[in-house]
């Protein structure tokens, strides 16, 4: 466990990265991309992405609709309360979500979106975890189909991203496609309100956590807030909004199948701006059904997996079950 410094360093920062040649590029392009990945990856496990694909236009009506959203009276929130649902969809509360273990309560509200399956879907009825339709807020003409576009659109970007790191890990670039068939991902919209001037010890807009899945691409307001923790100074540094960018990391998922090769790297949120804070996480998750053992690129000759094989659905539902317990 690390041992926390009390103080943020300014520096050093998260690498960028241009992303573009992994939609268009020629192969060396490609790699190239996939060498810059494979740094990051190994050295910080956050880094930012630039030349993403994905509109602006489409970005600010997220944004958009999310405040919308979170503006509603609290009435017409808990009526889509994520209690209600059994697959984790719809209005999650202020300080319903414990991230750091043995921190108070997240200071933050969200809401889940994932892929909108009926109930008579097949993978419905057979019980799968995440599985199922959303809610969605009656009164908001714009919020679904604003919401839907989105998610589809990062869903996209994140096989851009799969392709990319099975360029960084000497595998096929298409290495991960069965993985991502029918795969779960989450987009959540989140509010975190000023932080208090008087916070409970260790009180924060979001604790210290690594993500569960295998990539989450952020997408941040303006008001900062983001903190990645650097192993090499043992201190927190900022992950401040870029203009054009997205801020991704690797999940719990990637760092096992690469044998800790891959760093998941323990991150926060405290939003010391004075305003509302408002961020657009997606977590891209993989195929329920897919087992994840050790990839062959990530072990050295005599060397052993750290982790036994493990199915998708069964990785996620115990990080549900830690977070939520």
């Amino acid at each position: 466990m690390h041992k926390e410094s009390t103080a943020v360093r300014p520096a050093p920062t998260l690498p960028l990265i241009d992303v573009a040649a992994l939609r268009d590029g020629d192969a060396a392009a490609r790699h190239a991309v996939g060498r810059q990945l494979r740094d990051a990856c190994e050295t910080r496990g956050f880094f930012y992405i630039r030349n993403h694909g994905i509109a602006p236009e489409l970005i600010d009506r997220a944004f958009d609709e999310a405040e919308r959203f979170f503006d509603q009276p609290m009435d017409d929130k808990l009526a889509l309360n994520k209690a209600l649902s059994r697959c984790n969809r719809g209005y999650e509360p202020l300080r319903a979500q414990t991230l750091e273990r043995d921190a108070p309560p997240d200071l933050k509200e969200g809401f889940y979106i994932g892929q909108d399956l009926t109930e008579d879907d097949p993978r419905v009825r057979a019980g799968k975890f995440n599985h199922g339709p959303n809610m969605w807020p009656e009164g908001l003409p714009g919020f679904r189909s604003t919401m839907e576009a989105y998610f589809t659109e990062v869903f996209a970007l994140g096989e851009v991203l799969m392709r990319g790191l099975a360029l960084s890990l000497d595998l096929p670039e298409h290495h991960f496609r069965p993985f991502l068939a029918d795969a779960m991902a989450t987009l959540r919209l989140l509010h975190y309100p000023p932080q208090p001037p008087n916070p409970s010890p260790g009180e924060k807009g979001c604790g210290a956590h690594t993500d569960f899945g295998s990539l989450t691409l952020l997408m941040q307001d303006d008001s900062g807030g983001l903190q990645v923790w650097d192993a090499a100074s043992s201190g927190w540094i900022d992950a401040p909004p870029v203009p054009g960018t997205y801020v991704v990391n690797i999940g719990d998922l990637i760092a096992r199948w690469t044998n800790g090769r891959y760093r998941s790297t323990l991150h926060r949120v405290i939003n010391v701006s004075g305003r509302e804070r408002h961020s657009i996480p997606f977590f891209l998750t993989g195929n329920p059904d897919h087992v994840v053992e050790c990839l062959p690129t990530c072990l050295a000759p005599g060397e052993l997996p750290l982790h036994p094989p493990i199915t998708v659905e069964q990785h996620l539902a115990e990080c549900y079950r830690r977070t939520y317990a």
